[in-house]
């Protein structure tokens, strides 16, 4: 019974995280290395990098905030204050799906501030990409 048990709740927790990821499998590829690369690059708080991940014509819908239009405010928008570091950040696609030359990727993103202070700040949010 114990084992039985323990299978069910390894197949709920897998399907609960469950991936789906459709399109051509090279264009996915891609899409997951560049998430890794914008993960990194948050962790280096490279904000050159970060702003050339958008398109010119990208918007964001920061939290609290305007919506941010184009990438030289984008790239603005990813300088960090003096002494804020970003030590931990990750993305979690929830789908992947390419069609052609468009794609879609949506998901859930997580991180961590360490603050001028020494204290950190642990944030989530979601995220859509086309």
């Amino acid at each position: 019974m114990k084992t039985l048990t323990i299978s069910f709740c390894l197949l709920i927790s897998s399907l609960l995280s469950a991936q789906t990821y459709s399109g051509n499998q090279e264009d996915i590829d891609i899409i997951l290395a560049n998430i890794e690369a914008f993960s990194e690059d948050v962790m280096k708080g490279d904000a050159e990098a970060l702003g050339m991940a958008y398109t010119e014509d990208a918007k964001i819908f920061p939290n609290n905030m305007d919506i941010t239009h184009g990438r030289d405010a984008i790239t603005n928008y990813w300088l960090m204050p003096k002494g804020v570091k970003i030590k931990y950040h990750k993305v979690i696609p929830e789908e992947i799906k390419v069609t052609e030359d468009e794609a879609y990727d949506y998901g859930y993103y997580e991180g961590t501030t360490l603050r001028p202070d020494g204290t950190e700040a642990s944030w989530k949010g979601k995220y859509v990409i086309v």
